[in-house]
């Protein structure tokens, strides 16, 4: 039986990031991942590139039941505080749009930062542990796995989500939080693609591959980015960011026109001789030109329709609604929703209210960012707080 004074349960962005902290202030930290290498969700974030934070990162870009628990580990650990660690292991890094940074060359080059800072820190971590069982023994947590028993005064779950089950994700930092009696909060896939009906699913499967800007609105949020059309749905960064406000049964709102006004386009055109469908191509793919065309407005010339149609067919550019009949699930999402309810926890500390010495950080807690690194500043910045502490 080993005895340390910290063990971390998983070893992607939050918990390396918890074991380098704790590490510093001189404690004895095991790291324990069930997988052959670390940060695996690290490797193929960004494209292979890694966004690795947010410039403008904000309560604001997070969803929970709490929004306010996330607001003292941002303010705590800040992006500026990760970029300058970036820069004291000299990675070239950019930024691609709306405040997100990306490494110049590969996200190995972060996942090699993080062991380096471990090494540094004197942290231990041991590949293919395999977690059996977790037990409360007095004052220390007893940890048994395929490689034997642990023993630790602190005990940190960094499990992550469900989401990309592929990468190994399992549901043990729920079944920790369970046994500890804490109570999570419904777990569901975000920042995910969403699906449709055969007949709806049937009229964009022509279109599969097309990417238009548009404003995507559910339930009073709204993103303005790209949508695009797979063969099984709607993706694109617009769907991603609305799926994760997106409620089974609820209509999603699509804005194809979101700089233009569509009425005014088509009251002031000046060729008494063009359809609508040519006129819409002016601003759309033809080919999703016509196909909206076919569902939306038969089409002819744009001086035969009546003003009452033209206000009609402006409305449906701006307003095309859509009622998704699902997601793509954990398969293809990005991270998982709900999690550790944070009332639970202490958001000074990390750590579970009702069970001294036992921590939850990073994608196991009910804390979910938008697309564009906001989920890796949560990694970074919960494992931080939690690692002062730990």
């Amino acid at each position: 039986m080993l005895e340390n004074d910290v063990i971390v349960i998983g070893g992607g962005a939050a918990g390396l990031f918890c074991a380098i902290e704790a590490g510093k202030r001189g404690r004895n930290v095991l790291v324990l991942e069930h997988a052959e290498s670390v940060g695996k969700k690290i490797s193929i974030s960004g494209g292979g590139r890694c966004n690795f934070t947010n410039i403008y990162t904000s309560a604001e870009n997070y969803i929970s039941a709490n929004p306010h628990f996330c607001k003292s580990a941002l303010a705590r650990y800040t992006p500026s505080d990760f970029i300058s660690l970036v820069e004291k292991h000299n990675i070239a890094y950019h930024e691609k749009k709306l405040g997100q940074l990306f490494c110049d060359g590969s996200s190995r080059q972060i996942i090699e930062m993080l062991l380096r800072e471990c090494e540094s820190a004197g942290v231990e971590i041991r590949f293919r542990c395999q977690m059996l069982s977790v037990k409360r023994e007095k004052e220390t947590f007893r940890v048994e796995t395929n490689q034997g028993s642990f023993v630790s005064s602190s005990l940190v779950i960094a499990t992550g989500g469900l989401s990309i089950p592929t990468l190994g994700a399992t549901d043990f930092g729920y079944h920790i939080a369970r046994q500890f009696g804490l109570r999570i909060e419904e777990i569901r896939p975000a920042l995910v693609p969403l699906t449709f009906n055969s007949q709806t699913q049937g009229q964009l499967t022509e279109l599969s591959g097309i990417s238009l800007d548009a404003v995507v609105d559910c339930l009073g949020t709204e993103f303005s980015e790209n949508i695009l059309i797979t063969h099984r749905g709607l993706s694109g960064p617009a769907i991603l960011q609305i799926s994760s406000y997106w409620q089974p049964g609820t209509p999603i709102s699509i804005n194809l026109l979101p700089t233009e006004d569509a009425f005014d386009i088509l009251q002031r055109n000046c060729n008494p001789e063009i359809e609508l469908v040519n006129l819409l191509a002016q601003y759309w793919p033809k080919r999703f030109a016509q196909v909206w065309c076919q569902l939306y407005a038969a089409s002819k010339l744009v001086r035969q329709y009546g003003e009452r149609e033209l206000h009609d067919i402006s409305h449906k550019i701006h307003h095309m609604r859509l009622t998704p009949s699902g997601t793509e699930g954990f398969r293809k999402a990005e991270v998982t929703a709900g999690g550790v309810a944070t009332s639970e926890l202490s958001s000074q500390t990390m750590e579970a209210r009702r069970a001294p010495g036992l921590y939850f950080i990073g994608e196991v807690v009910d804390v979910t960012g938008h697309l564009g690194g906001y989920n890796f500043q949560w990694a970074w910045a919960s494992g931080y707080v939690a690692g002062q502490y730990a």
